[in-house]
């Protein structure tokens, strides 16, 4: 059985313990990768009112015009 802190060689591990192991370590990187940065953290009064601004405006842009501004298919 795979314990933590418990150095071992892969040639140790059984298919099943190795398969485990792969497991974890893809789970914990697709959490690292799909995790938000910013979750914790508070938007500032300075943010707050420019969102409000925005999403107030009646100026909008298309999804294909920021596409075509950034070069993008």
């Amino acid at each position: 059985m795979i314990e933590e802190g418990n150095p071992m060689k892969a040639a140790d591990l059984t298919v099943d313990e190795l398969q485990a192991l792969i497991r974890k370590v893809v789970h914990e990187e697709l959490q690292n990768i799909m995790a938000d940065p910013d979750q914790h953290l508070e938007l500032t009064d300075e943010i707050k009112t420019r969102l409000e601004l925005s999403l107030g405006s009646s100026e909008h842009i298309s999804l294909q015009e920021v596409k075509d501004k950034l070069k993008l298919a």
